[in-house]
């Protein structure tokens, strides 16, 4: 042991002193002595720490982290730690409920809506995703963390969008007790849509696919399923002897899966393909027996435009828009500043005012068709009356607009908005919805996936009941 050198002063002894129970503490905690945590503890109230340097602590077997000192630099830390982890897990996206007594309805189902990011489109778009580590876009890790989320929602039907690689999801939720079918665009194109269901819960009656290259409107692709809810599958088993209801096995849906064209200048195309979508899941529903309808999906517009004003109120007048404005996009910000207000801004465009003071736009006869389905038709209407699930259910401003749609549905580096949506016609009602990410949560980080999430988009759930139901009750 080396004693040269000159005598130390009383404040470099304390320095010294300092060190050596900084140092006595870490030790402490790694070899886990909990016997002597208080004692500790109260020895270190008088020490000045530098930010916490003992940050990856282990955890114990009982899943409690070990006690750090309470200094207010550690506070600070901490809260920080603390609501990263939490933006970045499952547990920061809380469940919104009706404020509705749905007791005593006992039909329920949970439907998710997800975009999971295909991976012929990362490579494609690589400028979306420059900030985002290469090992959150590899899919391998991604598929993972899809499969994992999707379960933890007890989900009855998923509808997944951008999907090129079907057959890991197919293995993957196979094992969880679904069966899918799955819709590839066409010509190049190398993602398409695909359709889970609970093979125990329901059973498939029909499948309907439109390609709507055959109406000349692109090479995008839907889905329509009509699924027949097996006997007594969605009751609780407590109920299934006093149930005084209709049969379940006469309960059947139409589930309807879309990814519209992205692109903002065709709102034309945009346009028909909803249009036809709409068209299409009526007929379906018809000759079924006028079955309730649900109907998902990428519609690459955003929240008040006049396509989704189109979905929701049943009716739009063509002229009165601009078909590269149609959708909204290229009026949205990007990164998600000022949606709020962005919002607001794309739902007074698209108010009624009087024949005097609207505007007239012209679209060629060309653009009409793909638009309209016939040469000379201004005025579109469908017969769906739909609700949109996210929109009937209140919640959070921090996470939702003025009209109740989420803030952000979608994040990368060129853009932060809501595109996706669960719709429903009446005989329908949301029981719960779960909510999407704050847009001050999703800015942490650059762009979406990361670490616990596997795509840019994030999921939409929601639990929806059959509006009949409580006539059994």
């Amino acid at each position: 042991m080396r004693k040269k050198g000159r005598e130390k002063r009383p404040e470099e002894q304390s320095r010294a002193t300092v060190k050596r129970k900084h140092t006595h503490f870490e030790q402490f905690h790694y070899n886990k002595q909990t016997k002597r945590l208080k004692w500790v503890s109260t020895e270190t109230k008088t020490v000045t720490l530098k930010p916490d340097p003992v940050r990856n602590l282990p955890v114990s077997n009982n899943g409690f982290e070990a006690i750090r000192p309470r200094t207010s630099s550690f506070r600070r830390h901490n809260k920080r730690r603390k609501r990263s982890n939490c933006s970045s897990s499952e547990g920061s996206r809380k469940w919104v409920f009706s404020s509705r007594d749905c007791s005593n309805y006992k039909d329920k189902l949970v439907i998710v809506s997800y975009n999971i990011l295909g991976v012929e489109n990362v490579a494609k778009h690589p400028d979306l995703y420059l900030d985002v580590p290469s090992k959150y876009l590899e899919w391998n890790r991604r598929k993972d963390l899809i499969s994992e989320e999707v379960n933890r929602y007890n989900a009855s039907i998923l509808c997944f969008q951008e999907v090129d690689r079907f057959k890991d999801l197919d293995d993957l939720l196979q094992k969880d007790g679904f069966k899918g079918v799955y819709k590839a665009r066409t010509g190049d194109g190398c993602d398409g849509c695909a359709l889970f269901w609970k093979d125990k819960i329901f059973t498939l009656l029909q499948e309907e696919n439109i390609e709507f290259q055959d109406f000349g409107l692109r090479k995008n692709v839907a889905q329509l399923c009509v699924l027949k809810i097996n006997q007594h599958q969605l009751e609780p088993d407590s109920c299934r002897k006093r149930s005084k209801i209709t049969p379940m096995q006469s309960r059947s849906l139409l589930v309807g899966n879309i990814h519209v064209l992205f692109n903002p200048n065709r709102g034309d195309i945009k346009l028909g393909q909803v249009r036809l979508f709409l068209e299409k899941a009526y007929k379906l529903s018809q000759e079924w027996g006028s079955i309730p309808v649900i109907l998902v999906g990428d519609f690459n517009s955003v929240p008040q435009s006049a396509i989704y004003q189109f979905l929701a109120s049943s009716e739009l007048n063509v002229q009165l828009h601009d078909r590269r404005r149609i959708s909204g996009q290229l009026e949205y910000p990007s990164q998600g500043r000022e949606i709020r207000a962005q919002n607001k801004y794309i739902a007074r465009r698209h108010v009624w005012m009087p024949l005097s003071r609207q505007l007239s736009y012209t679209w060629s006869n060309e653009e009409l068709v793909l638009a309209t389905g016939n040469e000379g038709v201004t005025h579109l209407r469908h017969k769906l009356k739909l609700f949109s699930a996210y929109a009937g259910i209140p919640g959070s401003s921090r996470t939702r607009d003025s009209h109740g749609e989420p803030l952000a549905t979608s994040y990368h580096s060129k853009f932060m908005g809501t595109v996706d949506y669960i719709w429903h016609t009446g005989e329908l009602f949301p029981v719960r919805v779960l909510e999407t990410l704050p847009i001050d949560t999703l800015r942490r980080n650059a762009s979406l996936p990361n670490e616990r999430l596997g795509s840019d988009h994030l999921a939409l759930v929601c639990e929806l009941a059959f509006a009949d139901d409580l006539k059994g009750a």
